[in-house]
C-alpha cells in the first residue's frame, strides 16, 4: 500500500498559527490532499493533548489515532516541535527538533520530563532551556520508542545549520548522543540533491515534511514521505525510516527548493535577493543599504559542502518535485489567492474526479486531466510533474514565486529522482 505521511505540522496553539488546524479540518483536508498519515503536531502542549485525547482514539493498537466520529480515514501519529535554546562555544544556540511518539501516553511521559525546561503551555512549540543532548536523553528516557531530529535544518534562524544560529555539525550540536539521531528534515528551502553534497548526512535518512501553519491544501502535504507498507503502524513507518529501505520508504516529495522563504539571500526591506555566489562577492553585504543580508540556504550549503553540485549517493531514497496544486490554477488562472472560488471549483473538480491532489500531481493521465480542466491547467500540472518549471527564488521571508513562462533551469543532475519512480 503507497502511504503518504505528513509528520511535522502545528496546532492553534503555536504561535502564527491558523485556528482551522484543529484535528477535523486537518484531516479533511488531508484527504483531499492524499494524505494517509498526518502528524497531530505540538503534543507537548497541555491543552492540544487533551484535545487529541478528546477526538482521537487509538487506530486498532497500531501506535496511530483517528477521529472517534469517523468522519475522515486519515490516521494520526502523534508529534511535537520544540525549541532548545542554550550556549556552545561563544555563541548562542537555538535549534528546533521534531519528535515522533508512539502514544498519547508516551507524550505524556515526555512532556512531563520536559516541563522542568520550560512553560510548556506557553506555546505549541516551547522554547526549552536544555542542550540538544539533554533533549534527546528526556525524550528516550521516557520512552526509547520515541524518534527526535533536526527540523527544517537549513533555515538561517531556529535549525541545526542555520547561518544565524546553527552549527557547522550534526555531532557538535548532540555531541555524544548524535548515534541516537538517524533522520533530518530538509525543510523547504532545500532538497535531498542539496544534502546529498555533504558527507556527515550519509548516515541520516532525509525526511520532507510541510510545517504546516493552517490546513489549507497549499500549506498541508507541500512536503511529504511516501511508503511502500504492507501494514501502516508507528513501528513500521519509523523502521522504514531508520533502515532508509528504498522499497519501503519509496521517495518524498519535495517543494523546489526555490519555492522556499530562505532559499536564496536576500534582504526584504529593499527587494534584494541574490545567489550565494553573488552574495559572497559582495560578503552578504545589501546592495542597497549596506546592511547584512540574511544568508539564504543554498549559501549555507555551498560553505559546509565537501561535494559537487549533482552528487548522489548510492541506494539514496529519491525525490520529487511539486508545486501544490492551488497555486498552480491560481497562476494559470490569473488569480493572485489560491483560495479563491474559481481556483476552488477547478480544485474540486480534478480531486472529486480523481480522488486526490496527490493522484492529480502524480498519477493521472494528460487526456484526463485535459477533459476536466482543459489544455493550460493540464499542461501546467505536467510541467510540474516532468520537473520542467521555473521558480524564482525566495529569500528573508518572502516565498518563491511559480513562473511558467520562463524555462526550466539547467540542473546538475545525478539522476536519481523522478524518473525511477515514474
Amino acid at each position: 500500500m503507497r502511504v503518504f505521511a505528513d509528520l511535522q505540522v502545528h496546532s492553534p496553539y503555536s504561535r502564527a498559527t491558523s485556528k482551522n488546524m484543529n484535528l477535523k479540518e486537518v484531516a479533511r483536508f488531508a484527504s483531499m490532499k492524499g494524505l494517509n498519515v498526518v502528524g497531530t503536531g505540538d503534543f507537548t502542549h497541555p491543552d492540544w493533548r487533551k484535545e487529541v485525547r478528546r477526538d482521537l482514539q487509538d487506530a486498532t493498537d497500531s501506535g496511530l489515532y483517528e477521529l472517534r466520529d469517523g468522519a475522515f480515514q486519515v490516521q494520526y501519529m502523534i508529534t511535537g516541535e520544540v525549541n532548545t535554546t542554550f550556549s556552545f562555544g561563544d555563541k548562542s544556540r537555538r535549534i528546533h527538533h521534531c519528535l515522533l511518539a508512539p502514544s498519547i501516553e508516551s507524550a505524556d511521559a515526555v512532556s512531563d520530563r520536559l516541563a522542568k525546561y520550560g512553560n510548556l503551555s506557553s506555546d505549541g512549540r516551547p522554547t526549552l532551556r536544555a542542550t540538544a543532548p539533554e533533549l534527546v536523553d528526556e525524550v528516550l528516557e521516557a520512552d526509547g520508542h520515541c524518534v527526535i531530529f533536526p527540523a527544517h535544518a537549513w533555515t538561517p534562524w531556529f535549525s541545526l545549520f542555520g547561518a544565524v544560529s546553527g552549527f557547522d555539525s550534526l555531532i557538535d550540536c548532540y555531541q555524544e548522543r548524535s548515534d541516537r539521531i538517524f533522520a533530518l528534515e530538509t525543510g523547504i528551502s532545500s532538497d535531498l540533491p542539496m544534502n546529498w553534497r555533504l558527507s556527515q548526512l550519509d548516515r541520516l535518512c532525509l525526511v520532507s515534511n510541510s510545517d504546516a501553519h493552517s490546513a489549507w491544501p497549499w500549506r498541508l502535504g507541500r512536503e511529504a514521505n511516501v511508503f511502500d507498507l504492507a501494514h501502516v503502524t508507528y513501528h513500521s513507518l519509523i523502521d522504514a525510516v531508520k533502515e532508509r529501505d528504498p522499497k519501503r520508504f519509496l521517495f518524498t516529495i519535495e517543494t523546489s527548493p526555490s519555492y522556499g522563504k530562505y532559499h536564496w539571500t536576500g534582504h526584504r526591506e529593499c527587494k534584494v535577493s541574490m545567489s550565494g555566489k553573488d552574495a559572497r562577492r559582495l560578503n552578504d553585504k545589501c546592495p542597497g543599504c549596506g546592511k547584512k543580508m540574511t544568508r539564504g540556504v543554498e549559501e549555507r550549503i555551498e560553505e559546509l559542502a565537501d561535494r559537487p553540485e549533482g552528487y548522489a549517493p548510492k541506494n539514496a531514497i529519491g525525490y520529487r518535485h511539486l508545486i501544490p496544486l492551488s497555486e498552480i490554477i491560481a497562476l494559470v488562472s490569473g488569480e493572485v489567492n489560491p483560495g479563491s472560488t474559481k481556483v476552488w471549483d477547478k480544485y474540486n473538480m480534478l480531486v472529486g474526479n480523481f480522488g486526490s491532489e496527490y493522484s492529480v500531481m502524480l498519477d493521472v493521465p494528460e487526456g484526463q486531466l485535459q477533459s476536466v480542466v482543459g489544455p493550460e491547467v493540464c499542461g501546467a500540472i505536467l510541467r510540474v510533474r516532468n520537473d520542467d518549471f521555473y521558480v524564482e527564488p525566495g529569500y528573508d521571508g518572502v516565498y518563491g514565486k511559480l513562473d511558467l513562462s520562463k524555462p526550466a533551469p539547467i540542473k546538475k543532475s545525478a539522476s536519481l529522482g523522478l524518473e525511477q519512480f515514474a
